[in-house]
């Protein structure tokens, strides 16, 4: 709960609601980060690998929502987040 609790103390305009688009996309974001470290040291775990593209391409869809629907928190959270933006958005 502790990991939950330094995810939400960073989320923008401080929604904590997991429904909340920038929620999702923060906590993926941190599961993202927890699975490229483990297939680093496990770089044959091909279903880690999987998941790993699932989640990617579950927070790029929703990225491309947030970004048509309030531009402004689309560049905040990724700013915050510290990953690329989408191509030609």
């Amino acid at each position: 709960m502790d990991k939950y609790k330094s995810i939400d103390a960073q989320l923008v305009g401080g929604k904590k609601d997991t429904g909340f688009t920038a929620s999702q996309i923060y906590y993926l974001t941190h599961q993202i980060l927890k699975l490229t470290s483990h297939l680093e040291s496990h770089s044959e775990d091909y279903s880690s690998q999987r998941g790993l593209r699932k989640l990617l391409s579950k927070r790029r869809r929703l990225l491309i929502y947030l970004s048509d629907e309030n531009t402004a928190l689309y560049i905040r959270v990724v700013k915050n987040l510290g990953i690329r933006g989408l191509k030609g958005r």
